[in-house]
């Protein structure tokens, strides 16, 4: 059984790691460089760095932090925000970062996936996918939007379908980050991280929502594990607001994601 992936998220702004609620509300979380050496320290799986400001300025100083990391941890590190060509990507590439996230970039131009994919493998193209569930007729199954600009703008592409076809232009993971469960914890959506799962090949990260440690190991086990709609079966769950402000740590989600029947990497 594959080991399921525990992956600490740093949003970083002007040098510093924030967090919000539902794409809003921003507050000072802590040091990057300080948050990633204990999350290296205490057997995170990998650690991914998000540009939230999204602009040159807050993207330069985003790699600043990439390369102190990197000098530091052994683990592998996602960098996203702000990354618009395959120049970006090489020089957070040359930063240390071991793959890149792409999300409103890959929305306006989708053949930079292919662009990306080629130059550098498809396992360092990561495509962030920012969806929020919309109101639709005709059909009674949910349908997700993915959204562009932080959150703000609505696209109109249905999402599960943006993650087919993305993946097949060359995106080799899919992080999913559901805007409407995003810094509330009240759990990850796990409706949405199943259709995006069934929907393509490769992994996907959960991401959004986690408040408690039974609800990381639900959007991480297998179905057939727990009864009803309990489970998710993601590849790795992202995790923000609990280990910034020192709700959890790295061990006990993976000692108590085992006890459920999560196979972790210890």
């Amino acid at each position: 059984m594959q080991a399921k992936r525990i992956i600490p998220c740093l949003d970083v702004d002007d040098g510093r790691v924030v967090k919000g609620v539902k794409f809003k509300g921003i507050q000072d979380a802590g040091d990057p460089v300080e948050l990633a050496r204990r999350y290296n320290d205490d057997g995170a799986d990998e650690l991914t760095f998000l540009d939230i400001g999204a602009s040159y300025k807050s993207r330069a100083t985003l790699l600043d932090v990439v390369r102190q990391v990197a000098a530091e941890v052994f683990i592998p590190l996602c960098v996203g925000g702000g990354i618009r060509t395959v120049e970006d990507m090489r020089e957070a590439m040359n930063a240390g970062a071991d793959k890149v996230s792409v999300c409103t970039s890959a929305l306006q131009n989708p053949a930079l996936l292919t662009e990306m994919a080629r130059a550098y493998g498809s396992q360092c193209v990561v495509l962030s996918i920012d969806a929020k569930r919309v109101e639709h007729s005709g059909s009674e199954k949910p349908k997700w939007n993915a959204y562009s600009h932080g959150g703000r703008e609505d696209t109109g592409i249905d999402a599960v379908e943006w993650a087919i076809k993305a993946v097949e232009l060359g995106a080799g993971e899919i992080l999913l980050n559901s805007i409407d469960a995003d810094g509330t914890g009240a759990g990850y959506n796990l409706e949405l991280t199943r259709a995006i799962l069934a929907a393509v090949p490769v992994p996907v990260i959960a991401s959004g929502g986690a408040g408690t440690l039974d609800q990381i190991a639900n959007v991480l086990l297998p179905p057939g594990e727990q009864g009803g709609d309990q489970w998710g079966n993601a590849d790795a769950a992202l995790v923000a607001s609990l280990l910034h402000f020192g709700k959890t740590t790295i061990p006990e989600i993976k000692k108590y994601a085992e006890s459920k029947g999560v196979c972790v990497r210890w």
